[in-house]
């Protein structure tokens, strides 16, 4: 019954997430998860919001999660917008901050809802080709643009760049917005966000998912100068002026004050990479620097696709993109370091190597 679509409906290419298929129980590696539990404390948090005041609508402004995101980050709440992931926070981005009359730039291995969301909101678009090592030059970024947008680090490679090319890029392009794409950078990178107090353009997203495994309650956020948070807001508020639940304001705001036990898992995944790296190294593939909770692995005799299927078939998903430039890559979520063992003893024909 499409013949009632309208004309952007027809021609949109969605966003597909990694598989979850519902045939047996799998070891999923393939969507980024954190393999370790949301903080207690979270927890706690979430289950007390569980009862009558449910009938109520919740903060629309969200305050108590912005305080809490403010005083970790050092900003103050008028510069901090919330939203239901950092995909919406992304969405509302696209359609608030960047230009239709110039194109929307990002890396050509990058994450793939940006030009979905180019596309939706109608805007231009212009890749800038990664090195041949996937790394990034920012002075490769077309001055002409309607705004730039990467993520730091970058997925699905896991690379990233410094502060100090983040500067240059930001010195360099003073007329659009900046985003930096952040839904990783507790694995390892530095945060951009100490540099928003000098750059007005720069806009700076993080989500939940992924340091805070609450990737189940989406959770995302951004931080910017308050004219940035400005624009953000009304766009919000002419979509959907509640978009965060009262438990997931709680468990949110619970789980960004937890600290401790934020730095414990993370740690925890973070050393499992290294670990990781090691290990798929010794089985001759070719393992990119990683600063996420993931790696994009080459195996040895470079069919990824045939890795993909034959780990699927022991019980263990990666991600496989048939794209250019990657299509001889797997992308390996960092788990347990059981389900990691379990991930080298199905790769053991490979090489003669101690599993773990």
């Amino acid at each position: 019954m499409s013949q009632y679509w309208n004309a952007l409906v027809a021609k949109l290419e969605p966003y597909v997430p990694g598989e979850q298929p519902k045939d047996q129980r799998y070891i999923k590696l393939n969507t980024n998860e954190n393999p370790y539990s949301p903080s207690p404390k979270a927890l706690t948090a979430i289950q007390a919001e569980a009862g009558a005041a449910l009938r109520l609508y919740p903060d629309p402004e969200g305050v108590v999660l912005k305080e809490a995101i403010a005083a970790v980050h050092g900003v103050d709440t008028q510069q901090v917008f919330v939203g239901n992931g950092s995909d919406e926070v992304l969405a509302h981005i696209f359609h608030a901050l960047f230009q239709a009359d110039k194109p929307v730039a990002f890396p050509d291995i990058s994450y793939s809802f940006y030009p979905v969301y180019a596309h939706l909101y109608e805007l231009q678009t212009q890749t800038v080709a990664l090195r041949a090592d996937f790394s990034l030059n920012v002075a490769d970024f077309p001055v002409n643009n309607g705004g730039i947008i990467f993520p730091n680090p970058n997925a699905p490679t896991g690379c990233a760049i410094g502060l100090d090319a983040l500067e240059q890029l930001l010195q360099q392009y003073t007329n659009s917005v900046v985003v930096v794409d952040e839904a990783y950078v507790d694995f390892g990178a530095d945060t951009a966000i100490p540099l928003i107090q000098r750059y007005p353009n720069l806009l700076v997203v993080q989500t939940l998912s992924k340091a805070y495994s609450l990737a189940g309650l989406r959770v995302g956020f951004a931080i910017g100068q308050a004219h940035l948070m400005s624009a953000l807001e009304r766009v919000k508020n002419s979509f959907n002026s509640f978009p965060l639940g009262r438990m997931a304001l709680a468990g949110a705001a619970a789980a960004i004050r937890d600290r401790a036990y934020w730095e414990q898992t993370r740690q925890q995944v973070m050393a499992t990479r290294q670990q990781t790296v090691m290990v798929l190294e010794q089985l001759g593939f070719t393992v990119l620097p990683s600063m996420a909770n993931f790696v994009l692995a080459r195996p040895p005799d470079g069919n990824a696709e045939g890795l993909y299927q034959a780990l699927k078939q022991s019980g263990i998903l990666v991600r496989y993109f048939n794209k250019p430039r990657i299509q001889d890559y797997v992308r390996i979520t960092i788990g347990t370091d059981e389900e990691m063992a379990a991930l080298f003893a199905a790769l053991q024909p490979l090489a003669e190597v101690e599993a773990w």
